[in-house]
């Protein structure tokens, strides 16, 4: 899945994709000049899933893609305004949060699959970033701990788990917050639906996921496509 792409030169792109074989690699890719080329500009955009071929070089930092083709081709994503500007802040998202993964199926399969289930389904998807975040935890090392979530417990960003009384540093949620992380995680797909949040709590959301991602992945920014994010929902 191509996560970034960016301009080298005149004639060459940098693109950063997480892989199902090896994890994150970044590929020195020729700009085509022809259209005979067997590797297209516009297939190269984040969020598309490709198949791809290459000999993979472990000692360099940058590969190079002799071929590719589209492996799941969007059928909605690219056309609806809020699946695209979600697909974009997710693939952006992932970026920063698997910088440093190492071959991991699980992972790719998740986001794979949940690329795919946005794609095909006719639902209200207002909550789909909400669900994938706070599953992708799963993945990438600081799942929730979701014991003792009771309305009396606040909740630790930086350990992940709920406490009896206030940590003695300022990342953690008061009790009114806290009750509700076990509620996101029970959120799934196929039920998100059910859950309806205003636009001020959706943002909440979204500003503690992030806080959430700061506190344990190094050097995690606030993703620039959020803005957009934000005003295709209003």
């Amino acid at each position: 899945m191509v996560l970034r792409t960016i301009r080298y030169g005149d004639s060459q792109l940098i693109v950063d994709m997480i892989t199902d074989e090896f994890g994150r690699l970044t590929f020195m890719q020729r700009i085509p000049k022809t259209s005979r080329s067997k590797v297209k500009k516009q297939i190269l955009q984040p969020l598309n899933i490709l198949d791809i071929i290459f000999d993979y070089r472990p000692n360099i930092k940058m590969q190079h893609i002799k071929d590719a083709s589209s492996a799941f081709p969007f059928i909605s994503i690219p056309f609806d305004p809020k699946k695209m500007a979600m697909g974009m802040f997710i693939a952006e998202f992932l970026y920063y949060a698997t910088r440093s993964e190492q071959a991991d199926r699980p992972l790719f399969k998740y986001i794979e699959d949940s690329m795919r289930w946005l794609d095909t389904s006719t639902a209200a998807c207002s909550n789909f970033h909400i669900v994938f975040l706070m599953h992708l935890t799963m993945f990438v090392g600081f799942y929730p701990n979701t014991e003792h979530g009771t309305t009396d417990y606040y909740f630790d960003l930086r350990s992940g788990c709920f406490t009896s009384r206030p940590p003695f540093h300022s990342d953690f949620l008061l009790p009114d917050e806290a009750c509700k992380i076990e509620l996101l995680m029970r959120m799934s797909y196929a039920t998100m639906h059910l859950f309806r949040f205003t636009r001020e709590e959706r943002n909440r959301c979204i500003n503690i996921i992030i806080k959430y991602y700061r506190l344990h992945v190094p050097d995690f920014p606030e993703p620039k496509s959020l803005a957009v994010l934000r005003e295709v929902f209003e």
